[in-house]
């Protein structure tokens, strides 16, 4: 696993693999011009990562640019659950999937939708 750009001022850091699969979801999408991180309440443990592709930043997003040319939006109100957090992505079998490492995460739903923090 390697870091795209590590920062320890970002408060959310993304492997190169996650930033170039960004980078391809981007490039396939008409309107899509940078990817916006968040969290919504969800399931029977708390909490869970959205992870959206959209045309333009909410006022208070926080700017990050990535390796890859790929601008990553986070939610400032999410901070509190993803400060620390490393976005990777992974092949697994056959199947490809973002993984969320978050040191803050204590708790995993059954499904693995949902987390909670302390």
């Amino acid at each position: 696993m390697s870091i795209a750009s590590f920062d320890p001022q970002q408060p959310v850091q993304v492997t190169a693999t996650a930033a170039a699969h960004f980078k391809r979801q981007l490039g396939s999408s008409k309107d899509a011009k940078a990817v916006r991180l968040s969290v919504k309440q969800s399931g029977c443990t708390g909490w869970k990562y959205v992870v959206d592709l959209v045309a333009e930043a909410k006022s208070d997003d926080l700017h990050m640019q990535l390796g890859e040319g790929v601008e990553l939006l986070v939610d400032v109100n999410a901070l509190s659950v993803l400060s620390g957090t490393e976005i990777d992505y992974v092949t697994e079998g056959v199947n490809r999937e973002l993984k969320f490492n978050n040191p803050r995460a204590k708790e995993y739903c059954g499904c693995g939708e949902s987390f909670s923090v302390n």
